[in-house]
């Protein structure tokens, strides 16, 4: 592969910098294993998630100070938006990976801490996709919900992802220092809509927009202890917790204290105690009730993610085989982008490593292509700060650098040959043709058309009808399409002109198809980049009409991955 030197930061990634197990010693690469904690955070656009995600950065101790603050006008951009689109919107249309050591205060002092490598997702159902790809990469998820609105339609379909591929999954509810739902109410709607059953771990003392503590739950769902929060400025810092038995609860906070613990029983008539075995076979969801803003509850979240989640297990492999954590090294690429280090131009393609131990510098096969590839520059990734990684373990997601022949779903070995399923693309519903609107732009154009279409950005389409110089891009949400704008412009200096199609439907079709369906009125027949050849639809009862008229032409559903 081709190299650029990168700079490398005065800190080192955390879990990374002790010395690499040896191929013969399984027992501490399983250890290894052991500690890590790979998630992601799923939610509908505005539940708080990368707020969160910076609140849990404070808890570890990753940042001194939370960058969100009250009020769009003085809104800091979170630690793990950096794209200058998303600071200016307030919301994250890119995954980024986050990796920091966590030790619970709970544990032995004698105990090494938790590495989590936590995945955080675009914001915006517009980029279900690229949330797709990264819940392949993890072993857990946190569904994030606003206490006022409940279930929305985003975190419903993240959701069914979820299931389909058997990740389990942890509830926060957040935002519980506004006015919002009642906690029962919330839980009927998660048990009703989804068919999960809510087993709160923690339940809130005080109603929604007046968030006290929460009341800790034992096993049986008898209290155990009240913990009590106390508000810092602008929720800038870790709030305060003060822990009290059930008697000095009772005294602080009478009334709503009783009618938590009466709430918590209740829960246990209704077997809404936690279970591991049904936890983790997708049955049941722990709950927890927080608020990102104020970081009440988040040290809870991390507790409950290190306590319950699972580590890394075994992957299945196109051959049906479970490659496990002690295997020789393997790894699958979920992720590919560019653009994140402006003084470097450079393209990271983010791995999860699936077995073995991965050293800096290590040769390794790229399934796809059978060819070696060197890995001299890998980084894990905390927002715009960037670590060089020495070694890494299963789990842990790391980002190669200037990894050009790379792409979501390739797979990288050594030793024996393995090859892990490819991921799937959605079907997109929305295309555009996209031209540079300066001609002496079009070598600038073309790079920057066959770089975000290898991140898997959008899907660029290709007939000879059009040409090369108007690609026609198709995605998920229209969003995607200024995502390219913005990068194009920012990263190439090419000012890209767009002009909408007036198809719905993609479907797959085939060569013996291909002039026929390029006869018929609101269709047009074009060559992805992976080779596949889609028919662009009008609408549905274009497709109905021609699927009656002519039944030998083929015209499939693409993959489906949210169903």
């Amino acid at each position: 592969m081709t190299t650029e030197p990168v700079s490398e930061p005065a800190t080192s990634s955390p879990g990374t910098t002790e010395a690499a197990p040896t191929a013969k010693s399984a027992k501490a690469l399983a250890g290894e294993a052991t500690r890590r904690r790979t998630f992601a955070v799923i939610s509908h656009p505005d539940a708080g998630k990368s707020t969160l995600t910076e609140a849990l950065a404070l808890h570890a101790k990753m940042i001194s100070e939370a960058g969100a603050v009250h009020g769009k006008a003085g809104r800091k951009s979170t630690v793990s938006d950096w794209m200058e689109m998303e600071k200016a919107r307030g919301i994250s249309v890119s995954s980024t990976a986050l990796q920091f050591n966590y030790k619970s205060p709970e544990t032995d002092p004698a105990d090494e801490p938790n590495v989590i490598n936590l995945v955080d997702t675009p914001g915006h159902s517009d980029f279900s996709e690229d949330t797709y790809r990264v819940l392949t990469a993890v072993d857990a998820a946190v569904m994030l919900i606003d206490a006022a609105k409940g279930l929305e339609p985003q975190t419903l379909k993240l959701f069914q992802v979820c299931r389909h591929r058997g990740i389990p999954v942890v509830t926060v509810i957040n935002k519980w220092d506004r006015p919002g739902q009642s906690p029962l109410e919330l839980l009927d709607e998660i048990s009703n809509r989804i068919g999960l059953t809510p087993t709160p771990l923690y339940w809130p003392v005080g109603i929604a927009g007046d968030f006290r503590g929460l009341l800790r739950r034992g096993e049986d769902g008898a209290a155990q202890e009240y913990i009590r929060f106390t508000r810092t400025a602008g929720g800038a810092k870790i709030a305060p917790e003060e822990i009290l038995d059930a008697d000095a609860a009772a005294a602080r906070d009478g009334d709503e204290w009783e009618t938590a613990v009466e709430e918590s029983e209740l829960l246990s008539a209704s077997g809404q105690d936690h279970d591991q075995e049904m936890f983790l076979a997708g049955q049941t969801s722990p709950v927890i009730f927080a608020s990102a803003m104020l970081n009440f509850g988040v040290r809870q979240i991390l507790d409950t993610l290190v306590t319950l989640a699972p580590a890394p297990g075994p992957r299945t492999d196109l051959k049906g085989q479970d490659r496990v954590v002690t295997d020789p090294f393997s790894a699958v690429v979920f992720k590919v982008q560019a653009g994140m280090d402006t003084a470097h131009r450079d393209r990271l393609a983010f791995m999860r490593i699936v077995s073995g131990v991965f050293e800096r510098g290590m040769v390794v096969t790229h399934a796809q292509t059978g060819k070696p590839f060197t890995t001299k520059y890998a980084q894990t990734v905390f927002g715009r700060e960037r670590s060089t990684v020495e070694s890494a373990f299963p789990g842990d997601v790391v980002g190669l650098v200037n990894a050009t022949a790379l792409a979501p779903g390739h797979t990288l070995y050594t030793d024996k040959k393995v090859e892990f399923p490819p991921i799937p693309s959605f079907a997109p519903e929305h295309f555009s043709v996209l031209r540079a609107e300066s001609a002496s732009k079009y070598k600038q154009f073309r790079r920057a058309v066959e770089q975000l279409d290898s991140e898997g950005v959008v899907q660029i389409l290709r007939n000879d009808l059009r040409g090369d110089a108007s690609p026609v891009m198709a995605a998920v949400g229209p969003m995607q399409f200024e995502v390219v704008a913005a990068r194009m412009k920012a990263e190439f200096s090419v000012e890209a002109r767009m002009e909408g199609l007036p198809y719905q439907l993609a479907r797959r079709t085939d060569a013996a198809s291909e002039v026929e369906l390029n006869r018929q009125r609101g269709v047009e027949v074009f060559t992805r980049s992976d080779g596949a050849l889609l028919a662009l639809v009008s609408d549905k009862w274009r497709l109905q009409y021609i699927q009656k008229e002519h039944p030998e032409l083929t015209l499939e559903p693409l993959v489906a991955t949210a169903d």
